[in-house]
């Protein structure tokens, strides 16, 4: 018992270095979070972290990546089963894959953790890999269905809420981190050889991707993003009542997401002296967001 007692400490806390070392838009084990949360949430997150390093290998083949995602589905299986978290880490596999499978495993038991959601990620993952082009709305919401709104639903399990409408904010939330990451890294996403932005948005403003290949932003290109932060912006609200339905430090956690991710938005498509500028978060922003921290609920 002693024995796995340490060998489950040391997997939450392999989970937990890669969690505090790649803050995205999720909740990934902060202070904020209750200390019964922080574990499990860090074990979510590492799974996804790696699988997602998968999908956005470069140096690696098609064939290769989706191999990997295979294999990262056969752990999750064997491990959500038998708790065993498969052998030592295959080539292309992080170092610490079995301490992530061995605190997966914990947390699908301990919180009763849908395995579905862990497929969901890798379904989207794998579309990472296969899919660079996005024809309707319908086709990228339903990417962010599978690659967003499961971290979200997670987190709400590990917080012990299962409820319907807590989930559909959720998702609405999730949904609007994942575009304004989207629209923040356009540029950087383009290099990389993909394009979010709905073939039918960039239509509708004259925009065509080969401009991005100029390095700036065209005016149509500003108009594309200005019709997709709106867009955004609406799941902000919709979103916005789950940062009040929640108790407790959560409720806090959520509400600094919330407000982080429509910070972000609100510079999207900004432009000086005819250069993009990719929005980010630093102290000028701090007494902006500080200001509205304190003063939510009369918001």
């Amino acid at each position: 018992m002693v024995n796995a007692d340490a060998q489950l400490r040391a997997a939450y806390d392999a989970c937990g270095r890669v969690a505090f070392g790649h803050y995205e838009n999720f909740p990934v084990a902060s202070m904020l979070l209750p200390s019964r949360m922080r574990p499990h949430v860090a074990a979510v997150y590492a799974f996804a972290r790696a699988a997602d390093d998968f999908a956005d290998e470069g140096d690696l083949s098609q064939d290769v990546r989706l191999h990997l995602l295979d294999g990262w589905r056969a752990r999750l299986r064997l491990a959500a089963e038998t708790g065993d978290p498969g052998p030592p880490p295959l080539p292309g596999e992080p170092p610490h894959a079995q301490h992530v499978f061995v605190a997966v495993a914990a947390s699908i038991r301990a919180k009763r953790l849908p395995l579905s959601l862990f497929e969901d990620l890798l379904s989207a993952f794998q579309q990472d890999v296969t899919v660079t082009r996005y024809r309707t709305w319908a086709d990228l919401f339903d990417y962010c269905r599978r690659s967003a709104n499961p971290v979200g639903r997670l987190v709400l399990r590990i917080a012990d809420h299962d409820d319907a409408r807590l989930d559909e904010r959720s998702d609405a939330l999730c949904t609007a981190l994942q575009l304004t990451n989207f629209w923040q890294d356009v540029a950087l996403d383009f290099d990389r050889g993909r394009v979010y932005m709905p073939e039918e948005e960039l239509r509708v403003h004259g925009a065509a991707v080969t401009e991005l290949a100029g390095g700036r932003l065209t005016p149509a290109w500003q108009r594309a993003l200005a019709g997709a932060a709106q867009r955004t912006r609406d799941l902000f609200a919709a979103g916005r009542p789950l940062c009040d339905a929640v108790s407790g430090r959560l409720r806090y956690e959520l509400r600094a997401t919330w407000l982080g991710g429509v910070r972000v938005l609100d510079q999207v498509g900004r432009v000086e002296g005819g250069e993009r500028v990719r929005p980010t978060l630093g102290l000028a922003d701090a007494p902006w967001f500080a200001w509205r921290f304190v003063t939510w609920a009369f918001r």
